[in-house]
């Protein structure tokens, strides 16, 4: 995609990340490292916990939507071995997402990388039988008897499906529970359901072209104490096309140590001061790179977020 060949000054080739994966297997035991420095990736606080989690996340729409074996299913466990190594760790995905949770369930097997993830995946379904067949299957594709996080998908069916969540909870199937949405047109619902119901997370979409949850959905979950999960940092890769042609402000590498646009939206997402984790999917390994260096180095002052959101008006 020419929208990101300001990747590391030039893309690196599948050959160089190969080279790139084997250079860093032997630390793998050590923890995370970065492949610039000793530099790791920022964390933040589950604010019902305080577990810490990297800023970095995954996400599995489309990306993760391929057949076990193919050439895409090939460069996903080298994005998914990159995206480990760094030290990065919450993966989400959706029984939704036409088998998107199965390939995952299998590269986390495969990989033997189901300890170091944060798993999510969510509730999608518009009532209770439905959700229990569907969190039966869930388990079996996913090759696991647990979750680290289930949410209700686009708060559906919320009244019936958060409390079905609890009880999973409750079970220690899940160790938090919370709901999504993927539109600003939710946020006004969710803002309710935050208001009325203990929730560990909510997972929305931020970007530079969709600032609206600044607004008074993640001021409300920094006061409520919970935790945040962006998705659609990228507007589903329509931000690329809007910068297509446009160079890098001149201050982002020297301030915050940004060389594409790719990593420019996903530190506006993780700058806000309530943002846990964003979650941008790929199945690319160069762009799984790009994605993970955001997450280290200086976070953008409220003035250039601000500067950002109007240049995108």
């Amino acid at each position: 995609m020419t929208s990101r060949r300001r990747f590391l000054h030039g893309a690196l080739s599948l050959s160089a990340l190969a080279a790139l994966g084997a250079a860093v297997t032997p630390a793998l035991a050590q923890g995370p490292m970065s492949s610039a420095g000793n530099e790791v990736l920022r964390t933040r606080r589950i604010p019902s916990s305080r577990e810490v989690l990297p800023v970095i996340g995954a996400g599995t729409s489309g990306s993760y939507e391929t057949e076990i074996g193919s050439e895409k299913y090939a460069l996903l466990k080298d994005a998914v071995k990159l995206f480990f190594t760094a030290g990065a760790r919450l993966i989400d995905t959706s029984p939704n997402y036409n088998g998107a949770d199965a390939v995952l369930g299998q590269l986390l097997f495969e990989g033997g990388w189901r300890e170091r993830c944060f798993l999510a995946t969510k509730i999608a379904a518009d009532n209770r039988e439905d959700a229990e067949r569907q969190w039966a299957h869930s388990q079996r594709v996913l090759r696991t008897d647990h979750v680290e996080l289930l949410q209700v998908h686009n708060l559906r069916a919320w009244r019936t499906q958060l409390p079905y969540a609890r009880e999973l909870k409750e079970q220690g199937r899940t160790r938090y529970v919370g709901i999504t949405h993927f539109r600003p047109d939710g946020l006004e619902e969710m803002e309710r359901i935050m208001r009325s119901e203990p929730l560990d997370f909510i997972q929305i979409n931020y970007s530079v072209n969709a600032p609206q949850a600044a607004e008074r959905v993640l001021p409300l979950a920094r006061e409520r104490g919970i935790g945040v999960i962006i998705n659609r940092a990228f507007d589903d890769g329509r931000l690329f096309a809007v910068v297509r042609d446009r160079p890098l402000p001149a201050w982002a590498e020297k301030e915050a140590g940004i060389t594409s646009w790719a990593q420019m939206f996903l530190k506006f997402a993780i700058s806000h001061p309530a943002v846990t984790c964003v979650i941008p999917a790929t199945s690319r390994p160069d762009r799984q790179v790009d994605n993970l260096r955001a997450g280290r180095g200086r976070l953008l002052s409220e003035a250039r977020q601000r500067e950002l959101i109007s240049m995108f008006a």
